[in-house]
C-alpha cells in the first residue's frame, strides 16, 4: 500500500522529499494505532491527534493539519476501487479500509496565516543587531587565529543577501554565480543589478518557479557586500568548477539545516526573541518595502507571490508608517489638490 501510494505521488510529480515525508507520516500513524489500514477507525485519528497536541513538545495546529491531509490522501488512495485494495483486503482479511478523516475530527484550514503570533518581521534595530553580531564573529575568529573566519564571512553575507533580496531559504542557497545579472536601468551595479532565482517555491507538483529579483537602491550596502564577497572571498574556498554562490570548504553547497542553525546562533547572541526564524528576514523585506513606498504589486513580483493576499500576510508595518499614511489620507480629503490650507 505504501509503495503504491508513493508511486501515485511520483506520478503526480511531487518532490521526493514531500513523498518521503508523507510516507513517514502514514507509518507514524500506523505505529501509533498498532493496526493496519483495513482496521483503522475514526477514533484512532482522534487519539493520534490528541497525542500530537500533548506532551512536552506539542505540534502546532498547522503541522497537525498536514498530518490529517496526508492521512486523508492515503485513505482516499486505498479505498479507491480502481486500485483494487478494497477487494484484496476483503478477500484476505474479511474487512476493508475506509476513510477515517472527516470534517469533525480533523483540523480545519480557516485562516490564511497559521504561524505563531511570535513570528514577525525584524525591525531595523534588530536587523542591525543581527548583522553586527555576524560581522563581529568574523573579526573575533580572525583575531584569535581560529579556523572558521572565512565561513563566518560567507555566512554574514548570506544572511544579508537573504534579507536584501527577500529570498526564501531554498532560493538563496540555490543561487549560482551565473544567476548574478545586469539591469539596464542600474548599470552602476554591473552584474549585481538583479538576481535570477531558479529555485522558487513550486506548487502542486510543478517544477520550481523562476523569477528575477531587482536590486534596489535602499539595499546598496548589501550589493557592495555581495560584490566584495564574489570578487575577493568566494575564490578562497577553491570552488573550482562548482558554480554555487555559497560553497563550503568541501566543495559542496551550504545546506539548509546549517543555515538555520547559524541564524539561530547569531539571533541568540544578538539577544533577539527565539520565535524569529530565517524566514523572518523575508517578512522584514516585504514590510520594509511597503514602508518605503513601493507599490504592493511590485513587492508581490519581487518576492514571487501568486496572490496579493499572501504578500499582505507578510506585511506588518509599524505604527509610525500607519500614522503617516493616515495623515496623508486626511490631508488629501480635507485639502484636495489645488486647494490651500
Amino acid at each position: 500500500m505504501l509503495d503504491g501510494f508513493s508511486r501515485q505521488q511520483v506520478s503526480r510529480g511531487l518532490a521526493t522529499q514531500t513523498i518521503q515525508m508523507r510516507r513517514w507520516q502514514v507509518e507514524r500513524f500506523q505505529r501509533f494505532a498498532d493496526s493496519y489500514p483495513w482496521e483503522w477507525l475514526p477514533g484512532d485519528v482522534e487519539d493520534f491527534t490528541t497525542s500530537l497536541f500533548s506532551g512536552p513538545r506539542p505540534l502546532s495546529r498547522s503541522t497537525v493539519r498536514i498530518y490529517h491531509l496526508t492521512l486523508r490522501a492515503f485513505c482516499d488512495f486505498v479505498t479507491d476501487q480502481r486500485y483494487g485494495w478494497v477487494a484484496e483486503c476483503r478477500s484476505r482479511f474479511g474487512s476493508v479500509p475506509t476513510q477515517v478523516c472527516f470534517e469533525w475530527n480533523t483540523v480545519a484550514h480557516t485562516v490564511d496565516f497559521e504561524g505563531t503570533p511570535g513570528r514577525r518581521p525584524l525591525d531595523y534595530d534588530e536587523l542591525d543587531a543581527l548583522f553586527a553580531v555576524a560581522d563581529a564573529r568574523v573579526e573575533t575568529l580572525r583575531q584569535q587565529g581560529r579556523k572558521g573566519a572565512l565561513a563566518a564571512l560567507r555566512d554574514a553575507q548570506l544572511l544579508k543577501t537573504t534579507y536584501a533580496w527577500g529570498l526564501r531559504r531554498r532560493e538563496v542557497l540555490g543561487l549560482d554565480v551565473v544567476d548574478l545579472r545586469t539591469n539596464a536601468k542600474t548599470p552602476q551595479w554591473g552584474r549585481f543589478g538583479l538576481l535570477h532565482v531558479r529555485h522558487g517555491k513550486s506548487s502542486k507538483g510543478s517544477i520550481p518557479k523562476r523569477r528575477s529579483v531587482l536590486s534596489l537602491p535602499e539595499f546598496e550596502w548589501a550589493i557592495d557586500g555581495l560584490r566584495l564577497y564574489v570578487e575577493q572571498v568566494r575564490e578562497k574556498f577553491n570552488p573550482g568548477n562548482h558554480l554555487g554562490l555559497w560553497p563550503t570548504e568541501r566543495g559542496t553547497r551550504v545546506g539548509d539545516r546549517y543555515l538555520d542553525r547559524r541564524f539561530a546562533q547569531l539571533r541568540d547572541e544578538a539577544g533577539l526573541p527565539s520565535e524569529l526564524t530565517l524566514h523572518s528576514l523575508r517578512h522584514s523585506y516585504v514590510t520594509h518595502l511597503i514602508e518605503l513606498g513601493y507599490a504592493e504589486q511590485f513587492v508581490q513580483a519581487q518576492v514571487g507571490h501568486a496572490y496579493a493576499s499572501t504578500t499582505a500576510i507578510y506585511t506588518s508595518v509599524t505604527d509610525d508608517y500607519r500614522n503617516r499614511v493616515l495623515a496623508a489620507a486626511i490631508d488629501k480629503f480635507y485639502f484636495p489638490e489645488g486647494s490651500t490650507r
